[in-house]
């Protein structure tokens, strides 16, 4: 099988990323060749406010990632997240097709699709379905039931919705740009393929993903998903802390924010000289014992307290022995892990995306974790390339069909869907 280009494209509120990779299949590898980060524009929390500024703002971010990779974007995966996220787990049954012979893909996909089928509000959309394990005529704890023999099969799964106004309205952000969506997928669920390792999904572990405007929750137990959610608190808020604390506009509250968390980090000087910003305020110094102790830290908390009400509420809290791993631009915040240790009670650590090789120096920081988890996933999941066919699209397609060539058309039309 000949190589494949994969983008993923992570809308997020305070950036967009974007970035074109080469899928080996031989290799089994994610090669990066083009990349590029924007400011966000038009989106708040997660969802999209303008869809005029998200579409020139992913414009822009794919054709840089587009002259980087010296190849053109027509599809994508599109990371989603935000507190219109919501999880719940299911189970679906099935009765083996052949239990003379074995289970086949047939049978699990069967099970899937009866786990899937849930009542939910016509406003909202499955995203993505995770089985968190199968069971062969009462045996449970089964990861891949292929080939096994049985009679009755079942599927314990965990299910992810999301608001579908804002799926079409990323939908038509790409079409506009030419650009097929290829699926949209939870933004704490492709940053956790990125970080974690296999020893601690087996162990229970939770994955914390802070944004720029509202903050991603996975947890994994026994080596499944089995919760996701999201709250509307993040890095922005405690930009806007800075801001008002400090008696500065947010773009300097901003700069100031990154400083102290890059240079301030392991110092323990009060007075700290600012004077290399050049801030419009004029503002050269700054008391770390304000800024860290009295703003950011309180921020911190709140967030990882109400991080800790979610992990209450999916009732797993004593299942994840392996504590929390933080992901997002919010992660490298001065004194982020300190306060999650101290409010959670439970060990944690800053995880760096990983798992991809080629042009990777701009792309292994935290805040980039949700975009590298999209490639991870076109790896393992192989989504299909190219633009997907609808009944629009034959509706197009037929209009275009002049009388002459109309059956040398439909020939080649045809041909083109055959394997």
């Amino acid at each position: 099988m000949s190589d494949e280009i994969i983008t993923g494209i992570d809308i997020g509120s305070s950036k967009t990323a974007v970035l074109i990779a080469k899928m080996s299949e031989v290799e089994k590898e994610v090669r990066v060749m083009g990349f590029a980060s924007v400011p966000s524009q038009g989106v708040r929390r997660g969802q999209i406010v303008d869809i005029n500024q998200v579409t020139a703002t992913v414009e822009s971010a794919v054709e840089k990632a587009e002259r980087m990779a010296g190849t053109k974007v027509t599809s994508a995966l599109v990371g989603v997240g935000g507190p219109h996220i919501e999880s719940l787990n299911s189970h679906g049954v099935v009765a083996v097709s052949q239990p003379e012979v074995e289970i086949t893909q047939e049978d699990v996909e069967r099970v899937v699709d009866a786990a899937r089928a849930i009542s939910i509000s016509s406003t909202r959309e499955v995203i993505e379905v995770v089985p968190r394990e199968f069971i062969v005529d009462g045996q449970g704890g089964i990861r891949n039931p292929l080939g096994m023999s049985g009679v009755r099969l079942e599927v314990n799964t965990h299910i992810i919705t999301a608001s579908l106004t804002n799926i079409r309205n990323i939908d038509r952000c790409l079409s506009d740009l030419g650009i097929a969506n290829q699926g949209a997928l939870f933004s704490g669920l492709c940053s956790s393929l990125s970080v974690l390792t296999d020893t601690e999904k087996e162990l229970g572990v939770i994955v914390v993903d802070i944004g720029g405007g509202k903050t991603d929750i996975c947890m994994y137990v026994e080596g499944a998903l089995s919760y996701s959610s999201s709250i509307p608190l993040g890095g922005r808020h405690i930009t806007n802390d800075l801001a008002v604390g400090l008696r500065v506009c947010l773009e300097s509250a901003e700069l100031i924010k990154l400083f102290l968390s890059k240079e301030h980090k392991d110092k323990l000087i009060d007075d700290v000289n600012i004077g290399s910003l050049n801030l419009p305020e004029g503002i050269t110094k700054i008391s770390s014992k304000t800024a860290i102790d009295g703003i950011i830290r309180p921020r911190l908390e709140e967030i990882y307290t109400e991080v800790f009400k979610q992990i209450e509420k999916s009732g797993f809290i004593t299942a994840v022995p392996s504590g929390v791993v933080l992901a997002g631009g919010g992660a490298q915040t001065v004194g982020t892990l300190e306060t999650v240790r101290r409010s959670m009670g439970m060990p944690a650590r800053i995880g760096k995306p990983a798992g991809i090789t080629g042009l990777v120096d701009e792309v292994l920081f935290p805040q980039y974790a949700t975009v590298v988890g999209l490639l991870l996933y076109s790896l393992d999941n192989e989504p299909t390339s190219g633009q997907k066919i609808n009944l629009k699209d034959f509706d197009k397609i037929l209009r275009n069909l002049s009388v002459l060539s109309s059956i040398k058309k439909v020939k080649n039309l045809m041909k083109s869907f055959m394997p």
